[in-house]
């Protein structure tokens, strides 16, 4: 999977929270659709570091 960790987020990005998530929170993840990556942060540390993945390996992550 070609996947790098980066700070310098693009702004204006719509994180959608995953649907396992429930209402209590927890143990949870987020992305954000960019044009030319997804982006996967922990839902908890909004600030904290983010996984920028290449939207082919994403659509390929989610084919398994």
């Amino acid at each position: 999977m070609n996947s790098s960790e980066s700070s310098a987020i693009p702004s204006g990005l719509a994180w959608i929270k995953s649907s396992y998530s429930g209402a209590e929170g927890g143990q949870c993840v987020e992305i954000a659709a960019g044009t030319r990556a997804v982006l996967v942060r922990d839902s908890k540390a909004v600030t904290g570091p983010v996984i920028r993945v290449s939207r082919e390996a994403w659509a390929g992550f989610l084919g398994h």
